[in-house]
């Protein structure tokens, strides 16, 4: 099996090359980056096991030609690529509109045109927007921010993929953990940063406001099964735990006992969304362990370099 990964030297995806790369049905990885994150890490090193099945590309997703020519030797796509500004997921719209929205369009539209035989796109449970209910696979999403209205706009497109192909929507939750890539704008990695090197962390908000969340290696354990096995066409929700931000900063307590923490905003109660971590996708693939938060931030500690 062939899989082209899109986006794959960022976050999430050089954290699924390693859960796939030592798989022995896979022949070939190729990964395709325009590395604006500046995600460097991925090529640097620890070899990785079987390092001779990886190719990276660097190119954008709004580069038709470059990707029909990948597609070719693809049987899988893992669409990863997307702009995800946590916590401005409210500015430039235009700037969504174009990579989430129009770049997701060409990639599915390339994937149309090929002999691929599954496309799975990571989408996000932004979809949701606000709620005081747990959200379902069967809830109506209503996205309030441009970065959620982006990414339901991309699951249309996959929808529409889905009358020809093996066609995947994964709404993930809020993604934490350690990658080689790290992101450090997402809540818990952003804490994780402040709470070891400044033993200060600053809460925006009163800090009851829930939100759902899974971490780096649940997913991509998700996403590699999701590649090699066969799953129904449709749209899933994949989430582990649902955590007040108050809860996240009891448990950084335990990790660093003298952390301080400062409130902004104190008198704002910010949006509220919980997902069930139930998902019709455990029907199809093992489900990941859940953890405990504690053990995981310890293991996260454990990855600084002081």
């Amino acid at each position: 099996m062939k899989v082209l990964i899109t986006g794959g030297a960022g976050y999430i995806g050089t954290k699924l090359v390693k859960h796939l790369v030592s798989q022995a049905g896979i022949e070939k990885i190729s990964i395709y980056d325009n590395l604006s994150k500046g995600h460097h890490n991925f090529f640097l090193g620890d070899e990785y096991e079987h390092a001779e099945k990886i190719q990276s590309v660097q190119g954008d997703i709004l580069d038709t030609r470059q990707l029909k020519k990948l597609m070719k030797d693809a049987d899988v796509v893992v669409h990863l690529a997307a702009i995800v500004t946590t916590p401005f997921a409210n500015t430039d719209p235009h700037f969504y509109e174009q990579v989430n929205h129009w770049g997701t369009a060409e990639v599915v539209y390339c994937a149309e045109e090929s002999d691929i035989s599954k496309f799975i796109y990571l989408s996000s449970t932004s979809v949701f927007g606000a709620s005081e209910m747990i959200a379902g696979e069967d809830t109506i999403p209503s996205p309030s921010t441009f970065y959620g209205i982006s990414k339901l706009r991309g699951e249309e497109h996959v929808n529409r993929l889905a009358e020809k192909k093996n066609a995947i929507n994964i709404r993930g939750g809020n993604v934490y953990g350690y990658s080689k890539s790290m992101r450090f704008d997402a809540v818990i990695n952003r804490f994780m940063f402040d709470a070891n090197f400044t033993n200060r962390i600053q809460i925006n908000g009163n800090g009851k406001q829930s939100r759902a969340f899974i971490h780096v290696d649940s997913l991509c354990d998700a996403l590699a099964q999701t590649v090699t096995k066969e799953v129904e066409s449709g749209t899933y929700n994949l989430v582990d735990k649902n955590l007040q931000i108050l809860d996240i900063v009891d448990v950084l307590k335990e990790v660093y006992p003298t952390l301080e923490f400062l409130f902004t905003n104190q008198h704002m109660n910010l949006r509220e969304l919980k997902i069930s971590p139930d998902s019709k996708l455990f029907n199809q693939i093992e489900r990941f362990e859940s953890r405990e938060l504690k053990v995981e931030l310890e293991e996260f500690k454990e990855r600084f370099a002081f």
